[in-house]
């Protein structure tokens, strides 16, 4: 197969949809349920793509179908055509009314208690026709996704990158991360309280590949100290809050996190090392779509009005 053949007009925008469909739903009957067409109509839809690129994208199997090594490599590339399509499309109608569209956030722990909710809803008050979608994940998970276009920006903690990655980042504002328990904690009666004093409590940290993991385990070396045994691992805000009031639970928090609920508070052992720069990370070489922007002018107010 020769990359002319793919231009030849053979390939069609549905099959990119379909294989993408696919990919996403796992089985020929679940994508062809969400396309809303008949299943021998998709299986045959995949069979011409596959007879197109001369290669088989999905191995079968009695639970659906796995995407192969080629089938990996045309699905990436498929949902980038898709993604910058969708820009297109919103950038035009944008440009002509500056009144819908759409903007996917992805978002970590930092800033989506505070700034995330004030900005969208001083978006949506100026441009009530604009769809606001928020996905959280880990950082390492969202970048993919931010490259190829399925998510607009990325707002938490600052990660270290390098414009090698295709990236920039805006910094928003500076939040300390705090150790923080329930105001009833047993922690809080204790004498010289430390972090190996801590370690006796369980506690529920960020997942492993997160930079704000990396940067706590570092902190126990530096100490001395073995990181916590006893642990949940959790990036969700909700759930780690709701461990932390309702249990001995020791957590890192975004200090506005701790703020915005009465029954936690700050434990006096202080997280000197750990960065603290809350911000947006922004695709290298691509300009943000009309609402993308208008999204981000909203962040930068909020943040400003956060930290006055």
């Amino acid at each position: 197969m020769r990359a002319i053949d793919l231009l030849n007009g053979r390939l069609k925008l549905r099959h990119l949809v379909l294989v993408v469909a696919i990919a996403e739903h796992g089985s020929v009957l679940r994508a062809a349920e969400h396309l809303r067409l008949a299943q021998p109509a998709v299986t045959r839809s995949l069979r011409e793509v596959e007879k197109i690129l001369g290669v088989e994208l999905f191995t079968r199997g009695p639970r659906g179908v796995t995407p192969t090594l080629f089938g990996d490599a045309f699905i990436e590339h498929a949902r980038a055509v898709l993604a910058e399509l969708r820009r297109a499309g919103e950038r035009i109608s944008g440009l002509a009314d500056g009144e819908v569209g759409t903007v996917t956030i992805g978002t970590l722990l930092a800033g989506s208690n505070v700034l995330l909710p004030r900005a969208i809803a001083a978006l949506k008050a100026s441009r009530p026709g604009i769809t606001v979608i928020v996905r959280e994940a880990t950082f390492d998970a969202q970048v993919p996704r931010l490259l190829d276009g399925e998510i607009d920006l990325i707002l938490g903690r600052l990660n270290p990158i390098g414009e090698q990655h295709g990236l920039r980042q805006i910094t928003l504002y500076g939040e300390p991360v705090r150790l923080v328990a329930r105001r009833g904690h047993p922690a809080r009666d204790r004498r010289d309280l430390d972090l190996a004093a801590l370690l006796d409590y369980p506690w529920v940290l960020p997942l492993e590949q997160t930079e704000l993991r990396r940067e706590l385990e570092q902190v126990f070396r530096a100490e001395g100290l073995v990181p916590p045994g006893d642990l949940v691992e959790c990036t969700s805000v909700l759930t780690v809050r709701t461990l932390v009031r309702d249990t001995d639970m020791i957590a890192a928090l975004p200090e506005l996190v701790a703020r915005t609920d009465d029954e936690l508070a700050p434990l006096p052992v202080p997280l000197e090392t750990v960065r603290r720069q809350v911000g947006v990370t922004l695709p290298a070489h691509r300009a943000p779509t009309p609402s993308a922007r208008l999204m981000l002018e909203h962040l930068r107010r909020e943040a400003a009005a956060i930290t006055s």
